[in-house]
């Protein structure tokens, strides 16, 4: 019998090749550098922070599909910020969109984030009934506030104080806060997304969103959450400098400057981290 060594060789040398290794959001995670970085960032903490990433992601099969180092990198800006991405806390989200996560803050992450630079006293926002405002003055921005006529919703109203005196109100009717989703946002008539499904939540976080960018004391960690809400991280590999992808972004022309400016925001890493976060695999 004749036997083809060539061919033989060939197959046992292919069916010998090392099979090569699926990153996973698990395997990242296991690197030491990014554990350093975790560490770092969160000290004590980073153990629990990072097995929240595996977990979160585990718990969601539209996530499994994202790619890992999305993933990850989305963490990252929470863990910057020193949110939890617990869905059940409401702080931060990391969010399937496409092939890639997205991070995104909750209402509570705002106000968490607010609170932290001992400006403010008070900040709230609520759903608006009718009859529970009476009279604007556009001029002063100040609202005469009413009895509830209904348990009809017709608007959201956001509201903080400082320290030193100065507050301020923004109120948004149900109609601008649709036409807001509708401009901005590309999964609104997505009867999945999140519009659809809690309407009131991203209402009212819309209206928190816009009064604290447009007239709160905006902390460092304040202006990166505006700017990486809703966005997908990125590194240009030419300055090794970090940068957003805005997908689906709920942000106005206020946020537009955020972008603007903070669009290469540093996050405090070394050009090492920030290689080591766009493209460890």
């Amino acid at each position: 019998m004749t036997v083809n060594t060539a061919a033989l060789a060939t197959r046992v040398q292919g069916a010998q090749a090392p099979v090569p290794t699926k990153v996973t959001v698990a395997s990242i995670l296991r690197d030491d550098k990014i554990k350093a970085r975790f560490e770092q960032l969160l000290g004590s903490k980073a153990p629990g922070f990072m097995s929240s990433i595996i977990n979160i992601t585990n718990s969601n099969t539209a996530l499994q599909k994202c790619e890992p180092m999305s993933v990850v990198s989305a963490a990252a800006i929470a863990a910057t910020l020193d949110l939890p991405i617990d869905p059940n806390l409401g702080f931060a989200y990391v969010v399937p969109y496409g092939n890639k996560a997205q991070f995104q803050l909750g209402t509570r992450g705002y106000i968490q984030l607010a609170m932290r630079t001992g400006a403010y006293k008070t900040i709230n926002v609520t759903e608006v009934c009718e009859g529970e405002i009476v009279r604007v003055d556009k001029f002063k921005g100040e609202y005469e506030f009413g009895e509830r006529t209904s348990d009809k919703v017709v608007g959201y109203i956001a509201y903080f104080s400082l320290i030193n005196g100065f507050e301020k109100f923004l109120y948004m009717s149900v109609d601008e806060v649709r036409a807001h989703a509708k401009r901005y946002s590309k999964t609104y008539s997505n009867p999945r997304g999140t519009w659809q499904t809690n309407f009131d939540a991203m209402a009212q976080k819309t209206a928190l969103k816009r009064l604290l960018s447009k007239y709160g004391i905006l902390s460092i960690e304040m202006q990166l959450s505006l700017t990486a809400d809703q966005a997908t991280v990125r590194m240009d590999e030419q300055t090794d400098e970090f940068g957003f992808d805005y997908a689906d972004n709920d942000g106005d022309a206020v946020d537009a400057e955020f972008r603007q400016i903070d669009d290469e925001i540093d996050l405090g890493m070394t050009p090492e981290d920030k290689a080591l976060f766009a493209g460890a695999s």
